[in-house]
């Protein structure tokens, strides 16, 4: 197996791992957005964000996936690279055990940038 087979390997289980996720959480901040206001509070953030911040990763996830422009393509990995990180420390610092989700998340979309480079970049 070529050493790019394996990077796009890396590619589409990061990626499409990384799409659940945030399927996921879309899905929780449309369907169970009284649970989701709640966090958002806990953490001093405004409401009003959740929705905005859903159809963000939405369009995110479409445009990682599309790679049909690699500005728009590196746009929404460092948007998911700063709204991780930034979740990470989020729940860290709040103290309600619940970092490791967004840690997961950076992996996979580091996984998912780094790969991408390599398999269809040669």
């Amino acid at each position: 197996m070529t050493s790019q087979k394996k990077y796009k390997i890396g590619f589409w289980i990061s990626t499409g791992l990384l799409t659940a996720l945030m399927l996921l959480s879309v899905g929780n901040y449309f369907f169970n957005y009284t649970e989701i206001s709640k966090a958002f509070q806990s953490f001093g953030y405004p409401t009003y964000i959740i929705y905005p911040l859903a159809v963000l990763k939405l369009l995110g996830v479409a445009a990682i996936w599309s790679r049909f422009q690699s500005v728009v393509t590196e746009w929404a990995y460092a948007g998911f690279f700063f709204n991780f990180t930034l979740a990470f420390f989020a729940h860290l610092m709040i103290g309600d055990g619940q970092q490791f989700g967004a840690l997961i998340a950076l992996i996979l979309l580091l996984t998912s940038r780094f790969t991408s480079g390599k398999a269809f970049n040669s």
